[in-house]
């Protein structure tokens, strides 16, 4: 696993657009290598800004986007197009808007689709689509993601893998059923941090001064069951991109000047 980065910027609206433009140039980059490219979504504040930020500018065109596979790291179990869910705020803030292929558009079940309420049969659905993308050269039950956006909780959380929780501990499934979750809504389904692991690069988004504990946490060497955003490392990169408060108990090995 890489060992974490951190970028600072001035303010969160900064933040959105300085990592919507690196998103492009890592997207142009790698489909110039390999044909094509898969990202992780993310819902949250943060997330959905860098959406809208990439909606926003021209080049968002450099992308291919009919050759980009999109998955999300977690979904709200909620009916199709309810406003809550990751999948309804991402199409809206980008995906209605550039020219991706349906079917490189994987989301996660809705509460009211094919699964019914039925959270668990819903997560293996999507463990299975995931091994069903995985290549051989892969060596896992995962595609190899190039980059997987998260967001950190003020406790600490990503994906929907709570400290404590579950879905912490898990080991062997990548995708789970999260229930009971302290935050709403209640029931979701997530990629499991191992599954997260599987992604070349790890790129953790978060802003504001609530999030500085947790923040100075994760980089201080905080285990993954206390603290699991400290968990989530990406194969050749993990790089956190925060706001100054965000930043503002980083340890000194880890300031760097403001981007």
């Amino acid at each position: 696993m890489s060992s974490p980065q951190v970028v600072v910027y001035p303010n969160p609206a900064l933040l959105a657009a300085a990592t919507a433009a690196r998103l492009i140039t890592r997207l142009v980059d790698v489909q110039a290598a390999t044909g094509s490219a898969s990202l992780v979504l993310t819902g949250g504040g943060t997330g959905i800004s860098v959406l809208e930020q990439l909606r926003a500018t021209p080049a968002r065109d450099a992308v291919d986007w009919s050759k980009v596979d999109l998955y999300w790291g977690d979904e709200r179990f909620l009916p199709a197009g309810h406003p809550d869910r990751n999948e309804t705020q991402a199409r809206a803030a980008l995906l209605d808007h550039v020219p991706v292929s349906p079917d490189r558009v994987h989301a996660m079940a809705p509460s009211d689709g094919e699964f019914g309420d039925d959270p668990e049969a819903a997560a293996a659905a999507y463990a299975e689509l995931l091994a069903n993308a995985a290549e051989p050269e892969d060596h896992g039950p995962v595609p190899k993601f190039d980059i997987c956006l998260l967001g950190v909780g003020e406790e600490g959380h990503t994906l929907s893998v709570f400290p404590g929780s579950p879905a912490v501990y898990e080991k062997e499934r990548t995708v789970v059923a999260v229930r009971n979750c302290p935050k709403p809504p209640p029931t979701r389904i997530s990629l499991t941090l191992a599954a997260a692991r599987r992604s070349t690069e790890v790129w953790l988004m978060t802003t504001g001064e609530n999030k500085a504990p947790a923040v100075a946490m994760a980089l201080s060497g905080a285990g993954e069951v206390q603290l699991p955003a400290a968990g989530a490392r990406g194969t050749h990169r993990t790089l956190w991109l925060l706001d100054k408060p965000a930043a503002a108990k980083v340890p000194n090995v880890f300031t760097p000047p403001l981007a």
